[in-house]
C-alpha cells in the first residue's frame, strides 16, 4: 500500500513551472524575429509584424508595444527601419523625368530641322527635299531625282554637293544616330548590275551615306544604312506622279533615348 501511495505520488509532479517557461520561450522567439526583420523591413510591414504577435500573445504589452528603434554601429554605417520610398511613386518620378529628356530633345529636333528648313529654302530645294518631325526621329526625305539617274546609284555631280551641304547640318553635339534607307517604285528591274530593287535601293543607300561620311567631323560608328525596295511606298504606285515619290532615299536622325 505505501508503495503505491508514492507512484501516485510520483505521477503527480508539479509542472506549473512549465507554463511562465513556455512564455519566456514564446517571447524570447518574437523579439529575435522582431530583431531579425527589423534591418529589411519598411515601417508598414513592422506594424503589421508587430500586430500579428499581439494578436498571438493576446494583445500583451510591454516589449511588442515599444517604439521602433534604430542602432548605430561604431562603424557609422546604418542599421534599423528605415521607411522605404513608394515603388509606384519611384516609377512615376522616373516617367516625368523620362517624358521631360524626350521633350528637351524633341526641342533640338525641331530646331534643327528649322536650320534644314531654311537651307532648303535658300537653295530653293522645295521640290525635293522634305522635312518631317515624327516618333522616331527627324526625317529628310530626298527624291530619286535630286541624286541618281533612273535606274543607277551612283550619285551625280550636283547630288554630291547636295550631300556635303546635308552632311555638314547632320554634326551635332553630342552626336546622334543616322539612318539612310533607299526605296523604289514597284517596278521591277533586273539588269547587269542589279539584281532586284532590293539591290538597286540598298546600293543607293550605301552610296549617299558614304558620300556623307566625306565629313570627317562625322562619325560612321553612328550610321547604318539599309534599303526596302518597293516595298515600303509613301503613296500609290499606280500613277507617274506617286512612283516618283516613292523613288527615294531618306536620313533619319535618331533622339537621343533610342541612341545606343
Amino acid at each position: 500500500m505505501r508503495k503505491k501511495r508514492h507512484e501516485e505520488h510520483e505521477e503527480h509532479v508539479d509542472e506549473s513551472w512549465l507554463i511562465p517557461y513556455a512564455d519566456m520561450l514564446t517571447l524570447l522567439l518574437a523579439l529575435f524575429i522582431v530583431l531579425f526583420a527589423a534591418s529589411t523591413v519598411d515601417v508598414k510591414k513592422y506594424e503589421a509584424i508587430t500586430q500579428s504577435f499581439e494578436e498571438v500573445l493576446n494583445g500583451g504589452t510591454g516589449i511588442m508595444e515599444s517604439e521602433p528603434s534604430t542602432m548605430q554601429p561604431q562603424d557609422g554605417s546604418f542599421v534599423g527601419l528605415t521607411e522605404d520610398e513608394d515603388p509606384d511613386e519611384n516609377d512615376e518620378k522616373e516617367e516625368e523625368r523620362e517624358e521631360e529628356k524626350l521633350e528637351q530633345d524633341l526641342n533640338k529636333l525641331e530646331a534643327l530641322k528649322g536650320r534644314i528648313d531654311e537651307y532648303i529654302a535658300d537653295q530653293e530645294l522645295d521640290s525635293f527635299l522634305q522635312t518631317k518631325l515624327t516618333e522616331e526621329g527627324l526625317l529628310i526625305t530626298i527624291k530619286e531625282a535630286a541624286l541618281f539617274k533612273s535606274g543607277k546609284a551612283d550619285l551625280t555631280g550636283n547630288a554630291k554637293e547636295l550631300a556635303k551641304e546635308i552632311s555638314s547640318l547632320l554634326v551635332t553635339d553630342p552626336p546622334r544616330r543616322i539612318t539612310v534607307t533607299g526605296h523604289t517604285d514597284d517596278r521591277p528591274i533586273k539588269t547587269s548590275q542589279y539584281e532586284s530593287n532590293w539591290h538597286l535601293s540598298s546600293e543607293r543607300a550605301l552610296n549617299f551615306m558614304t558620300e556623307l561620311l566625306e565629313n570627317n567631323k562625322l562619325n560612321p560608328k553612328l550610321f547604318s544604312f539599309t534599303g526596302y525596295g518597293e516595298y515600303r511606298p509613301v503613296t500609290t504606285n499606280q500613277t507617274q506622279e506617286g512612283r516618283a515619290k516613292n523613288r527615294r532615299v531618306e536620313v533619319l536622325i535618331l533622339p537621343y533615348n533610342v541612341q545606343n
